[in-house]
């Protein structure tokens, strides 16, 4: 991509873009989410390098059963949801097989005198952390392919009512946020509520890591290869506090511990924060390609220091807070050929309201998350192609007659970068009247904000009600949702639909079909090098 914009931090103050200057981040934060076998401590920075190591080494490490203690002892736990979130499961196709939903997620949280040290800001200590790295993996159904979407840190978009799971304090939902602030708003469990209401994808499960343990996962792999095409220093500049610190000859180096953490946390002389996360997919890339070439699972003593390594490092969800649960996790992670591996950034533009900040381009985002949606593979490599997506499911309840069916209709037009489109909820509603449903409704909540239109029904005995407003208005079945959060059968007005009274259709993506703004790079592909902005060059 070439997105020049390096946006802000929320928390932060205005925060000029990169290639006029912007000061580096920083935060810290209180810990979010319940521990197991060790004291509590603060949200760590994810580094997808680190975190992909860390699956991969604990499913090769099988010591003995008190090993398997000691590493569960390692292990910090949180809830894996904390916010309001509808998403629902992948319906599993013929073979019973579902995706995988992995939101690695990284703070930038100074809670600790060592990542004070690492991240060089003392006056931050104490400060709510932010999720300052956020990458969703999905592993397909068939386990054959994978994908990786970042979301840039400083992206607005809407963030639902989360809670605390610590101290209980509720956060109110607001409509436009910038994502990063979502860690501290209630943990981990908060940006996965944000990301699935924002996808449509439901998550399975999060991991994050900190400053230190990307360190102490970089020393224990030995050094992963990366490369600039011009001599780099990441360092302040007048009116330009901060920088990571790296330096660097052109050409390939590999890098280890403290100088791996300067590569991923480079953002200044790359010229953007949408680049940093290219930065970031080539070390995930080289990182993996590294593991396969040493063939490091046969070498046990070198896997023990690994695995040690891992789960001292990681933080994940309550529901895979074990070694052995981890273990079934990381065989299916594993056996993914780097060639089957799509790196992506979401398709996002300059935020109209603020030049510091993005927003999701609405078109090609969506076009995305319904590939993750349908489990379809961003590459192509032929094998994939001729996949059929699953026949909708028809209830089995019968509908009632359609003058007798209550159906709400609600406005949720408004997105991330776009209001609301005032008087839809009565457009649609006054449609289906004229369709016969005549005990349709218009609500007047307003501020709603849904990506997507959606027949949400509260029980099985509406289901057939609710497929029955979706069929008459053209709105596939797999948008007919059951949910506890309405009281009848409801249709939210979303915006994928801010005009006319047709549903939008949308063909059913193929293959390896990504939108040109998605910034794909394959995993075998290890001929790339960052060009360096010309003010970070010596």
């Amino acid at each position: 991509m070439t997105q020049n914009s390096v946006q802000g931090e929320q928390t932060r103050g205005g925060v000029p873009r990169a290639r006029e200057g912007a000061a580096e981040g920083s935060g810290s934060g209180s810990r979010h989410g319940r521990r197991r076998a060790r004291p509590r401590r603060k949200h760590r920075v994810l580094r997808w390098s680190a975190t992909t190591l860390s699956v991969l080494i604990l499913g090769t490490a099988g010591a003995g059963y008190l090993y398997y203690q000691h590493l569960n002892g390692n292990l910090g736990t949180g809830e894996r949801s904390s916010g309001d979130s509808k998403a629902e499961k992948s319906a599993p196709n013929a073979a019973g097989q579902t995706p995988l939903n992995i939101l690695l997620i990284g703070s930038d949280s100074r809670a600790s005198a060592e990542n004070v040290k690492l991240g060089g800001s003392k006056d931050s200590r104490g400060n709510p952390p932010l999720g300052d790295v956020q990458m969703l993996i999905h592993l397909a159904a068939d386990r054959k392919s994978a994908a990786v979407v970042t979301i840039p840190r400083d992206t607005r978009v809407p963030i639902p009512e989360c809670t605390d799971p610590e101290t209980d304090e509720v956060y109110p939902a607001t409509t436009r946020e910038i994502i990063n602030t979502t860690l501290g708003r209630g943990g981990a469990g908060c940006t996965l509520a944000t990301w699935q209401n924002l996808t449509g994808v439901y998550i399975d499960h999060w991991m994050t890591i900190d400053f230190a343990g990307v360190v102490r996962m970089a020393d224990a792999v030995g050094g992963v290869e990366v490369c600039v095409n011009q001599n780099v220093h990441d360092r302040p500049l007048p009116g330009v506090p901060g920088g990571s610190g790296l330096k660097m000859k052109a050409g390939r180096k590999e890098v280890k511990g403290e100088e791996a953490l300067q590569w991923l946390r480079t953002r200044h002389a790359w010229g953007s924060d949408p680049l940093r996360a290219k930065a970031q997919h080539m070390y995930m890339n080289s990182m993996i390609r590294t593991l396969k070439k040493q063939n490091v699972f046969t070498d046990g003593g070198r896997l023990m220091d690994l695995a040690e390594a891992a789960t001292k490092s990681l933080d994940v969800s309550e529901e895979i807070g074990s070694v052995k649960k981890l273990y079934d996790l990381s065989k299916q992670l594993k056996s993914v050929p780097a060639d089957r591996i799509t790196m992506t950034t979401m398709p996002n533009i300059e935020d109209p309201e603020d030049r510091n900040h993005l927003v999701p381009l609405e078109a090609d985002a969506e076009k995305l998350w319904q590939m993750l949606r349908d489990d379809v593979p961003f590459d192509d490599n032929g094998t994939d192609s001729g996949k059929k997506k699953p026949k909708e499911k028809v209830s089995d309840d019968p509908a009632a007659a359609d003058g007798e069916i209550g159906v709400l209709v609600q406005n949720a037009t408004r997105s991330s970068s776009l209001g609301p489109v005032d008087g839809r909820a009565r457009t649609v509603s006054g449609l289906l009247t004229e369709k016969g449903f005549a005990r349709a409704s218009a609500d007047t909540t307003a501020g709603l904000a849904e990506e997507r239109t959606v027949v949400r029904f509260p029980s099985a005995d509406l289901e057939g009600d609710a497929q029955r407003i979706a069929k008459s208005l053209g709105i596939p079945l797999s948008s007919v949702k059951k949910s506890t959060d309405v009281s009848g059968v409801t249709l939210v007005v979303g915006a994928d639909w801010r005009e006319g009274t047709t549903y939008p259709k949308k063909s059913d993506p193929r293959a390896g079909d990504l939108p040109s703004t998605s910034d794909e790079l394959n995993g075998a592909d290890s001929s790339k090098c960052m060009d360096v902005y010309k003010p970070y060059r010596w």
